[in-house]
């Protein structure tokens, strides 16, 4: 394993600023083949994100020791692209609250968080493969799961070698095309960004589920030598699939389902309390059969907000 610094800038809060990466295999710099780039958190509350990319590193060491890395492969993990907000406490860039992950592809030149933006895209273009470990848009929980805006360049076959249960595919959102993912993907990259249930909250048993993934990824890639479990056959989704479930009325959400559940139309999702009062003024019901995708996890919920969303079953 070999650390180094991607990108440092000067810091008026604390010590300087600093982007680490560990780069593993690739022994002979004339011959190296850039085969896989992963980039774990770039928000400070991505708590989850981070767990993950220590994982791996830490099995990446094991593996290099051993010699699984096939050949002249170089793998390159970036845990975190912004330490500073995690270490204050701010989920976006402590001094303005932007967020990195609408900067792409950057700006030498311009704000901060355009600056290690454009610095990072330069370390992670060319890489055949490009892994990102997002935060989901809403907060809760949800299946572990790939997903992939459609450019025209996404490869869903691809997808499917990391064995989880779902793929997800959506059309790009116009702060998509300011994501590291398009612009990997734009770059030549196959790009692919794995959600893993939670955020800023450490799920041991997704961020275990995510590691084997990529390392089962890498495997059929050729990249690595690793023995490991077949994972899922994923079913390929869009993302105007799921049914939105929303809350009817405001006050404490007490969930009933939980997510990869089974439900049937009309079944109780959860119920809404009076937040005073303490009694039931309404529930969250299912609209369609199918299975639990995601659920909101805050112990408040605000009227006609999303509760859940839900796979509907391919028979409707």
């Amino acid at each position: 394993m070999k650390k180094e610094i991607i990108y440092s800038m000067d810091s008026g809060f604390r010590e300087e600023f600093k982007i680490t990466g560990y780069r593993f295999g690739g022994k002979s710099d004339e011959e190296k083949e850039k085969s896989a780039c992963i980039v774990g958190a770039m928000r400070g509350n991505e708590y989850q994100q981070l767990y993950i990319c220590a994982l791996l590193i830490n099995r990446l060491i094991e593996l290099e020791q051993s010699g699984a890395i096939v050949g002249n492969n170089e793998i390159l993990v970036i845990p975190s692209l912004n330490n500073m907000s995690m270490n204050v406490g701010k989920r976006f860039w402590a001094s303005d609250n932007t967020d990195i992950n609408r900067q792409f592809p950057g700006n030498p030149e311009g704000e901060p968080t355009s600056r290690i933006a454009a610095a990072v895209m330069k370390a992670v273009k060319g890489f055949r493969y490009g892994i990102q470990f997002p935060s989901f848009y809403m907060d809760g929980e949800f299946i572990s799961h790939v997903r992939m805006p459609e450019t025209g360049k996404e490869s869903t076959s691809l997808a499917n070698l990391f064995g989880l249960p779902y793929v997800m595919v959506g059309k790009p959102r116009p702060f998509d095309a300011k994501t590291l993912n398009y612009n990997w993907q734009l770059s030549g990259t196959e790009a692919f960004s794995i959600y893993t249930g939670n955020t800023d909250e450490v799920d041991d048993g997704a961020a275990r589920q995510a590691v084997s993934a990529v390392l089962r990824f890498l495997t059929r890639m050729g990249i690595l030598r690793y023995n490991c479990h077949n994972g899922y056959i994923a079913s390929i989704l869009e993302e105007t699939e799921l049914v939105t479930v929303k809350s009817s009325s405001a006050g404490f959400f007490r969930r009933i389902a939980q997510i990869n559940q089974e439900v049937k139309r009309g079944d109780v999702l959860a119920e809404i309390l009076d937040p005073y009062l303490g009694n039931i003024i309404s529930e969250v019901h299912a609209t369609v059969d199918g299975i639990v995708f995601y659920s909101s996890n805050k112990p408040i919920i605000l009227q006609n907000s999303i509760a859940f969303q839900i796979i509907k079953k391919l028979h409707e």
